[in-house]
């Protein structure tokens, strides 16, 4: 018979129960701020419904009545330079954390309600109704909540999609040498979503200052806890990832404050990240003023039952026992904080003359409807004064300099100069500088900012958001292949390319992104793909793509000095090849928006990107009869690309070829032709013309493969079809 040991967990896994000696020894103003956070909270949710119920919230209102107390409770173990995120129920968080940065203690009696306060009820709630004074000028709502100023980072309606980016907000506090920490909310469903998972296990190999705080309020919508998870204690989860946790009543306030106080102190310490699981409940359905028996999910009495364990009826009856605040002084402020609420929503409604005894929004409370797509991007200020300088303008000696070698010393002399700058990405540490020698260089030089990662594209590249967002450091992101973006998909085009749009457009979002492309290597359908014309539906993203090592040298500083996220693509057939490039010089930039022409003619207009470049160049020496422009890109998003290159081109040449390798479905060149068509239609002699792979994604077998891609006979054909017309 075989033996069998006992296993036990390393990571200490407690309940926390605050008894009645707890209740008797809490600080009296610990206690009475409690309970006026959560009274100011639970009458703004109220007010919210109230508002929805008039049809004046446009989109929805995530209530969290019922789940107050825990908010108070663990956001007043946090100081203003704590950091917290949240999910799309996420309004009495941020408040709690709001309150938090503008409220200054008041000895021995109730927390006033200043004019301070005020102001973060006033544009809370003119951000859950989309208006210009809130948070985020009315882009953000209900569900998109932002405050840098007071640590609260932003909530999220991505079930989960906070997570990794609450880990870098750790990340960079750690990093910077403070001991602040960082506190992700979210609930149950969250629980067993893939980037909250491998963001635990990597907050916990870094030992990361994250607090995951999971709000198990019973149910994901309508589907319980039971239903969607074998251990129903969520907590458990730390145990597989070494991380000490706790689980606590969460409608118990003050329990959940000192679970709170424990995970923090943890944290600070260095001890790395923490789990607190809060038992909670939603008084009302996922969404509006119905209780979850309205629909069905849930039974009145288990509705009363938990009815009966109301937070701030508990702090109410623990702040009367023991005589801290008079009950009409309590009383009072509830109704200071409703009249508050109701002069508020007054100020932006007014009678609605088509609907009698009905309200609307004002006009002049409105976003300017010319608001809607400032602050996509930036504006590229931060770029001015830059030393921009053409590979024939450059007046230091040039030599030949293989590719993979100017993407390597590019990136040591930017760390060397900025030390901000970090780089992370799957054995970016190893192998004498990755996979394919990119960061060989930084790591002989900056081995303790060269930073290996797990497997898992979501956590690293969300907890680098994170640190983007955050604004201290500068990450650039390595993915060892450009097909893994979609395994990111998430924190890639839902995260980081809103995030500066959807939180108001002012902050900058400094994040790179390294990828390669990898056709024609043998690597199968899952390893080949290009990735630009999906990559360029995403407004919030630049998009970049070098051709020589020169522009590889100008691209990355740009993109290294831009305070937009760039997602810079290098292509595998580019590594090995040689080009000129300066010999002393790592320090000069190539402009956003400018395309280099690198060979001109009269009867065709060539344009292509990275690799297919240099076979559009080799084809057209195989077809002399034919004289062309041809255009490298360089920038591919519409924010960047070079326009009056491309026109000029073409109202010369009356003709454009587009040529890329990848396949025709995720092309980029169908965007590009049909804009080409729509500016420039009376210029074209014949429609525009394309040159790509297949339908289908490259397989592993050679023959197959080289059918599925484009290649350089692919363009010599295309130009004798079009010399011959």
């Amino acid at each position: 018979m075989p033996a069998t040991h006992p296993l036990a967990a390393q990571s200490p896994w407690v309940e926390l129960v605050a008894g009645r000696q707890d209740w008797d020894d809490a600080d009296p103003d610990l206690l009475l701020a409690m309970l006026s956070q959560t009274q100011w909270i639970r009458s703004f949710e109220e007010h919210v419904l109230e508002l929805a119920a008039e049809g004046l919230v446009h989109g929805p209102a995530h209530s969290s009545i019922g789940q107050e107390g825990g908010a108070a409770g663990s956001v007043l173990a946090l100081r203003s330079d704590d950091f917290i995120n949240g999910s799309h129920r996420g309004h009495h968080q941020f408040l709690a954390k709001a309150f938090g940065h503008v409220t200054a203690a008041t000895p021995g009696s109730l927390p006033e309600l200043t004019d301070e306060v005020r102001t973060v009820l006033a544009r809370t709630l003119a951000e859950i109704c989309g208006l210009a004074d809130g948070y985020c000028a009315g882009r953000g709502g209900s569900m998109h909540l932002q405050w840098f100023e007071a640590g609260a980072m932003g909530t999220n309606a991505i079930v989960g999609g906070g997570v990794p980016q609450a880990a870098g907000f750790a990340w960079s506090a750690k990093s910077a040498g403070t001991d602040a920490v960082s506190v992700t909310y979210f609930g149950d469903g969250a629980v067993n979503i893939g980037s909250v998972l491998e963001t635990m296990n990597l907050a916990a190999a870094w030992r990361l200052p994250v607090c995951f705080f999971i709000e198990n309020n019973q149910y994901a919508v309508a589907t319980p806890v039971s239903a969607a998870t074998a251990e129903t204690r969520l907590s458990a989860r730390g145990l597989a990832f070494n991380i000490a946790s706790w689980r606590v009543d969460g409608m118990d306030p003050l329990a959940v404050h000192l679970a709170m106080e424990q995970a923090v102190a943890h944290m600070r310490a260095g001890r790395g990240p923490t789990i607190v699981e809060a038992d909670v409940y939603r008084f009302f359905h996922q969404n509006g003023p119905f209780p979850g028996s309205a629909f069905g999910y849930r039974d009145k009495d288990e509705e009363r039952r938990w009815r009966e364990r109301d937070p701030l009826a508990l702090l109410t009856r623990e702040v009367l026992r023991r005589g801290l605040a008079a009950e009409d002084a309590i009383d009072q402020a509830r109704r200071e904080v409703e009249q508050a609420l109701r002069e508020i929503s007054d100020g932006f409604l007014e009678p609605d003359p088509g609907q009698p005894g009905k309200r609307r929004i004002r006009a002049d409370r409105w976003p300017d409807p010319g608001f809607v797509d400032v602050g996509v991007r930036g504006d590229l200020t931060e770029l001015t004064g830059s030393r921009y300088v053409e590979p024939d303008e450059h007046p230091g000696t040039q030599a030949d300099v293989r590719f993979i070698d100017a993407v390597s010393a590019v990136m040591a002399r930017r760390m060397e100069l900025d030390p901000r700058i970090v780089v992370m990405g799957e054995d970016v540490d190893r192998l004498k500088g990755g996979t394919n020698g990119a960061t060989k260089r930084p790591l002989e030089l900056f081995p303790d900012r060269v930073l290996g990662t797990p497997i898992s594209e979501n956590a690293f590249a969300g907890l680098a958001g994170g640190v983007a967002i955050d604004g201290r450091y500068r990450p650039v992101v390595e993915f060892m292949y450009a097909d893994f973006m979609w395994v990111a998909a998430d924190q890639l085009f839902n995260q980081v390319a809103k995030a500066r749009h959807m939180f108001g457009g002012r902050r900058a979002v400094p994040f790179v992104l390294r990828s390669k492309l990898a056709a024609g290597t043998g690597y199968g359908s899952q390893h080949s793909m290009d990735p630009a014309g999906i990559l360029t539906t995403a407004p919030g993203l630049r998009v970049v793509a070098p051709s020589t090592p020169y522009d590889y040298v100008g691209l990355m500083n740009t993109a290294l000095a831009c305070d937009d996220p760039v997602v810079v693509l290098e292509h595998v057939d580019l590594y090995p090849s040689k080009g000129t490039a300066p010999v002393d010089d790592l320090d000069y930039l190539l402009p956003v928006g400018r395309a280099a022409l690198r060979r001109t003619g009269t009867d065709l207009t060539v344009i292509s990107y990275l690799s297919m470049v240099q076979r559009c160049l080799d084809a057209l020496d195989a077809v002399p009869d034919l004289s062309a422009d041809v255009i490298d890109l360089r920038w591919l998003d519409r924010a960047s690309l070079d326009w009056p290159t491309i026109e000029a081109s073409i109202q010369k040449t009356n003709n454009v070829l587009i040529v890329e390798q990848g396949a025709a479905g995720t092309s980029y060149g169908g965007w590009l032709s049909d804009e080409i068509q729509r500016r420039l239609f009376d210029h074209l002699d014949s429609p525009v013309l394309r040159v790509t792979g297949g339908e289908t994604s490259p397989s592993i077998s050679k023959v197959l493969e080289r059918a599925a891609i484009a290649t350089t006979e692919d363009v010599i054909t295309a130009l004798r079809d079009i010399a011959a017309r």
